[in-house]
């Protein structure tokens, strides 16, 4: 991937809780990307995307759009992320069922047919197989970047607590 910029990405899944859908919103969006979010009413409340449009001085604002079906959000997408399902909503009655989740917004092969065909799929771990994503997809090399996505997290992660940890000085 070489620029962002002009790529649709669709967010799917619990946004209201994750603080990996509201860093990835603001990232992906300061590259220029189009950001779709999608979910059920009680976990992507209404207006929840407006608060993310936003413009740098001097640049027009990039909106981000949100959807409460599926297919509209997926429509050319270039990447789809999907996030994981806490079971803990489930005792909370934010969803009626993880069966019923799946059905409206699981992504499987068939959904995919909305998407670019050179679409890939991104999850941040842990996945629940057959709720967010189908097995099939999560397992397939040429759609999946899920286990790269997995391996460079814990890199990225383990230079940013070094950066945290090093003391530095500025040079004038």
């Amino acid at each position: 991937i070489q620029d962002l910029k002009g790529k649709k990405m669709a967010i799917v899944g619990d946004i209201l809780h994750s603080r990996v859908a509201r860093s990835n919103i603001w990232c992906l969006t300061a590259c220029g990307a189009e950001v779709h979010l999608v979910g059920p009413p009680t976990l992507l409340p209404s207006g929840f995307a407006a608060a993310f449009t936003t413009a740098a001085p001097g640049d027009s604002p990039r909106p981000v759009y949100q959807h409460w079906q599926l297919a509209p959000a997926l429509e050319n997408a270039d990447f789809v992320m999907t996030l994981r399902l806490q079971r803990e909503r489930m005792s909370q009655h934010l969803l009626p069922s993880l069966r019923e989740y799946h059905r409206h917004y699981g992504i499987t092969r068939d959904r995919l047919t909305h998407c670019q065909d050179s679409v890939k799929i991104l999850h941040p771990g842990p996945t629940n197989r057959g709720v967010e994503i189908s097995s099939d997809l999560m397992d397939d090399p040429n759609l999946s970047l899920i286990a790269d996505q997995v391996t460079s997290g814990v890199a990225v992660r383990m230079a940013l607590l070094y950066l945290i940890g090093t003391p530095h000085t500025t040079q004038e």
